[in-house]
């Protein structure tokens, strides 16, 4: 009966190894797997810390065509500021692209035999500029377009008592700059507004002379007729060139609403209970 004690010992013993070696796996497989999740979780940090965020849409350019250059400008108003022009219908410039850049002249002299003649010149140019992701939008890209023209009117060669002063009323922004020129032996007075309606910017030019003897036009009323051709320009800009604006197609804001709409309706449906939990009819 004593032997038995021994033998039962060293059974017991060997039942417990197994045991052991099955804990001591486990515990080892664990640590493998922290340190996979470990990695894991590192690599998507540094993945997100790398990825550049992403820039917003640029806004959609108001404008994608221009009017018609030598008929932005009414016929009586052309006829009023330019008398006797050589051409009525005006004198388009040269473009590759009439739908991003347009420009049309006048010029004439009205002759009043020994009182002298009176010699205009009118002129009218359009630039559009396209919204860009890596340039910017239209309208700040027309924006910084109106600033250096503004300042190279200002800075035109051979100008006299130069003066630069805004222009309410026309499209978003303008600026008049008024100033004489000496050329061809005869005093200009000469006028030209800058103007800014949302992505397109016009430049209006008008001037005049008196030749054999005749008066000087004032400079307020060369500015006057510079301001009304300009404010026609402008406004033919968003009449014509409107109807085939952006403005035809839903704004990002309004795309947005709808978004939101259908999100609604969703979140609607989906508050919507099964058929096998509805509340049975009475």
């Amino acid at each position: 009966m004593h032997r038995s004690a021994p033998r039962l010992s060293r059974i017991l013993a060997c039942a417990a190894v197994p045991v052991m070696l099955v804990a001591v796996g486990c515990s080892s497989d664990s640590g493998s797997g922290s340190d996979a999740e470990k990695k894991a979780g590192s690599s998507s940090s540094s993945d997100s810390a790398g990825a550049e965020p992403t820039k917003p849409a640029v806004e959609p350019a108001k404008f994608t065509d221009l009017p018609d250059a030598c008929t932005s400008i009414a016929k009586n108003t052309v006829k009023d500021l330019v008398p006797e022009a050589k051409k009525k219908g005006g004198t388009a410039g040269r473009s590759s692209d009439l739908s991003v850049r347009g420009s049309c002249s006048w010029n004439g002299l009205d002759d009043k035999g020994v009182k002298g003649s009176q010699y205009r010149w009118l002129s009218v140019a359009f630039t559009r500029f396209d919204s860009d992701q890596a340039l910017g939008s239209g309208a700040a890209r027309a924006t910084e377009d109106y600033t250096k023209q503004v300042a190279k009117e200002k800075a035109s060669e051979g100008a006299q008592k130069a003066a630069a002063a805004a222009a309410p009323g026309i499209g978003d922004e303008a600026t008049a700059i008024t100033y004489k020129l000496n050329k061809t032996d005869e005093d200009f007075e000469y006028a030209t507004v800058v103007a800014r309606t949302g992505n397109v910017v016009v430049t209006l030019t008008y001037n005049g002379a008196g030749y054999a003897g005749a008066k000087t036009p004032s400079a307020a009323d060369i500015l006057k007729g510079a301001q009304k051709a300009a404010k026609e320009a402008v406004g033919k800009v968003d009449a014509t060139a409107g109807a085939g604006s952006a403005e035809a197609s839903p704004s990002a804001g309004d795309a947005k609403k709808d978004d939101k709409k259908e999100e609604k309706k969703g979140d609607e449906k989906g508050d919507e209970k099964p058929a096998s939990e509805a509340t049975p009819k009475s």
